[in-house]
């Protein structure tokens, strides 16, 4: 009996051995510097995960290259890819989905997740998916119309401002209610850096931050992390709160921005 024994340990060992160590990273991030982009270097910091940076520049239409749609066919920033449990490459895109990934596999010690199942692991979810359904494309459809149009559509800026305005008085509302550091406790989670970038931009929506004491005290709560510090200026320095107070400056990159975005669409157009 004892050598059977022996024998099944000896063919379990290497299972279970699989099973106790940590999967070792190996992720290559392909972003450049946007409000979406920075979400998922601000998370790998966070978690204190090595990995590879492919800085993509959108302004010469990087992300439409064939390459690149293998790894996201939307052709947008970020991007991922990882080795696999099974050894394989996996390709990760869409923010959200990113940033789930990162958690799930990496934050065995729920640094900035809690429990999987979990009430709070929920409520996370809820933010997270309020912020990629709401706050992301409303203040960005704010941006372009505010910023970016190269006519002045008034009915556009309006719309989208004050829908902008009034998913920020959704954040700051809870986080009065609550009480509580963060969106989801006093924990800084994945919900809170997915809307860092967008609420640290309020002002090139043409929203006032000021408007919104809790949510930005909040801001500055999370810009005095470390790791939003250094994931922020991932691939190239973040320079949004700065340009925010030089007028002569967000004109410029208006003006830039607007060109190519106008470029694609009617490239786009023609396909």
């Amino acid at each position: 009996m004892l050598p059977r024994i022996e024998q099944l340990e000896n063919q379990l060992h290497p299972v279970m051995a699989a099973v106790s160590t940590p999967k070792k990273p190996d992720i290559t991030l392909y972003t450049g510097q946007t409000p979406n982009g920075i979400k998922i270097s601000i998370t790998l910091e966070e978690l204190g995960i090595p990995y590879k940076t492919h800085a993509i520049d959108i302004t010469k239409d990087t992300q439409k290259e064939p390459w690149f749609l293998e790894i996201n066919p939307n052709g947008r920033i970020p991007a991922l890819t990882d080795t696999f449990t099974d050894g394989q490459m996996i390709r990760l895109f869409e923010s959200g989905s990113i940033m789930q990934y990162l958690v799930e596999q990496y934050d065995t010690e729920h640094t900035i997740s809690y429990l999987k199942g979990s009430r709070e692991s929920y409520e996370v979810n809820n933010w997270l998916f309020f912020l990629n359904a709401g706050v992301g494309p409303m203040q960005g459809q704010a941006n372009h119309f505010f910023r970016y149009a190269p006519e002045k559509v008034q009915y556009g800026i309006d719309r989208y401002q004050n829908e902008t305005r009034r998913l920020y008085r959704v954040l700051n509302k809870h986080l009065e209610a609550a009480n509580t550091e963060y969106l989801v406790g006093n924990k800084c989670t994945i919900a809170d850096i997915a809307h860092w970038g967008w609420i640290a931009a309020a002002g090139w929506a043409g929203v006032d931050i000021d408007e919104f004491p809790v949510l930005k005290a909040w801001d500055e709560r999370m810009l005095g992390r470390p790791g939003v510090e250094k994931g922020r200026h991932v691939p190239t320095p973040h320079k949004m709160k700065a340009m925010l107070q030089d007028k002569e400056a967000m004109d410029r990159a208006a003006k830039q921005a607007s060109d190519w975005i106008v470029r694609g669409q009617k490239e786009d157009a023609k396909k």
